[in-house]
């Protein structure tokens, strides 16, 4: 009848999965990154396991909290676009049901359905359940399962934080002048783990993606660390 990939809520709930799930590892990617530059560059400018304590735990609480705060906006504003835009099918639909029809016919004609095979499927649609129909087809929403900007921020807070840590164990747990080698070696393993999770998720190049990862996180690290070496020293 229609067009079962779009339209299947089975379908739209692997794919809201799966989207979590990579905003997952881009944000312990970015913990991983933001907190290993600044460790890093605090261990370049001094040997005191109290300062880069310090200062990896006020990273470490300020990304997170900042990663929940900016995921909860941009998740709150979704949903509040969402909301508007189903209230405004539902408005259309009491006011003007034909012409509701006529364009869900047109919708599932532009996705490949003859006319009449598509107005057979636009009026069975509508029968069912018309808001949901046009929701899904027209808008590309699942009614029932908008985003929840609590679980948006709950998600990211976590994902960095758990990004975090690793630096932040790295560089504090060993001895002065293994610091800063340790928390590299760590650091590039798990950006390596990052760039094939995320490329396989993504159904990219792994290589690719790895290599990105890598470049990135080991150039931060070499730039904070030389500004902490030359600050440490100046």
């Amino acid at each position: 009848m229609t067009d079962t990939q779009s339209t299947d809520p089975r379908s739209a709930a692997i794919s809201t999965r799966l989207n979590w799930l990579r905003a997952g590892v881009l944000g312990a990617n970015d913990g991983i990154i933001s907190t290993a530059g600044l460790v890093v560059g605090v261990a370049g400018a001094t040997t005191s396991r109290t300062a880069i304590l310090t200062a990896g735990v006020a990273g470490l609480l300020a990304g997170s909290l900042s990663m929940a705060v900016g995921e909860y906006v941009s998740v709150s504003s979704q949903r509040d676009s969402e909301r508007a835009a189903l209230e405004v099918e539902r408005r259309e639909l009491a006011e003007e049901p034909e012409a509701e029809l006529d364009e869900l016919t047109d919708l599932l004609m532009a996705r490949g359905l003859e006319r009449e095979l598509a107005r057979e499927a636009a009026e069975q649609l509508t029968e069912r359940d018309a808001l949901r129909a046009h929701a899904r087809v027209e808008l590309g929403i699942e009614p029932d399962e908008l985003a929840n900007p609590w679980h948006a921020a709950f998600a990211s807070l976590v994902a960095f934080t758990v990004g975090a840590l690793l630096p932040l164990l790295a560089v504090v747990l060993p001895g002065a002048s293994e610091r800063v080698p340790v928390t590299v070696g760590a650091v590039l393993a798990a950006l390596t783990l990052c760039g094939l999770v995320s490329a396989r998720l993504g159904a990219a190049p792994a290589g690719r993606a790895v290599l990105r990862n890598v470049l990135g996180g080991a150039v931060a690290m070499a730039v904070t660390y030389a500004v902490g070496t030359w600050l440490g020293t100046g």
